[in-house]
């Protein structure tokens, strides 16, 4: 039988404040350094509160929030400083609960540069684990858990992190573009609002139906309108020239009606 996060003394109210909902989860991150241990935007313990206090405005359940709080336990592929060993699954799991235990784990144990790109590439969800070397294909809601808490994870390091930002947008952008439909609708926003400045994908084209006019500047007036008339055929008063006070020669400008 599979535990959720039991209650440890919090108020059940409390769903956007971590600090309040699990105080004894606060404590023994405390207890083990997560209040000490720098992070981009303070500690890391203030970090892990920001990525369960976004998942809990994304909607998140209680076993989802608590992976949140916890993700960096055993450390990231992406930040490898570890708060307490898999050898202690077993402790996390009766502070938290099996489930979201088994959530961290997941997200700990993902080797970023296998399972991005597969993500990323909409390819099925094989998981390398980086302790084991083995793969593995989780459930589809262990899948989704696992890119909300990343979505989560990443926009708060690279919304306090500005070089990261720059380095790691164009990538995560494509991550959570391709892997939108694993994500909650507010998490897709969230990632869109963040990252969209740095979308490489190509925009809508423009369909041009019609042109009002045109201005050229040009060097030679008297070789322009002899183009406009002898090879395209514009007679007046369908041009006009100008003769702009500034450097850069004369102006043509041709009216197209439809």
């Amino acid at each position: 039988m599979r535990r959720s996060i039991p209650s440890d003394g919090g108020s059940p109210g409390s769903d956007r404040d971590p600090a309040a909902a699990w105080p004894a989860v606060q404590a023994f991150l405390r207890a083990r350094g997560a209040g000490e241990t720098k992070h981009p935007g303070g500690t890391l313990l203030d970090h892990l509160n920001r990525v369960a206090r976004l998942l809990a405005e994304w909607g998140a359940g209680p076993d989802l929030k608590a992976a949140g709080l916890c993700h960096a336990m055993y450390g990231t592929d992406g930040y490898d400083h570890a708060l307490m060993g898999t050898d202690e699954r077993e402790l996390l799991a009766e502070l938290i609960g099996e489930r979201a235990e088994a959530l961290v784990h997941l997200y700990a144990s993902c080797d970023r540069a296998v399972v991005y790109p597969r993500l990323a590439s909409g390819r099925s969800a094989v998981f390398r684990d980086r302790f084991t070397g083995r793969e593995h294909t989780p459930s589809p809601p262990d899948v989704r858990a696992f890119v909300e808490i990343t979505a989560a994870n990443e926009l708060d390091v690279l919304a306090h992190n500005p070089d990261l930002a720059e380095r790691h947008g164009p990538t995560l952008h494509r991550l959570f573009t391709h892997s939108r439909d694993l994500l909650s609708a507010p998490a897709r926003d969230a990632c869109e609002r963040q990252l969209g400045r740095y979308s490489l994908e190509p925009g809508p084209r423009i369909r041009i139906t019609g042109l009002d006019h045109l201005v050229l500047t040009v060097a030679d007036i008297e070789r322009t309108v002899d183009f406009y008339e002898r090879v395209l055929g514009v007679r007046r008063p369908s041009y006009r020239i100008r003769h702009p006070g500034g450097p850069g020669g004369k102006m043509i400008t041709t009216s197209h009606r439809p």
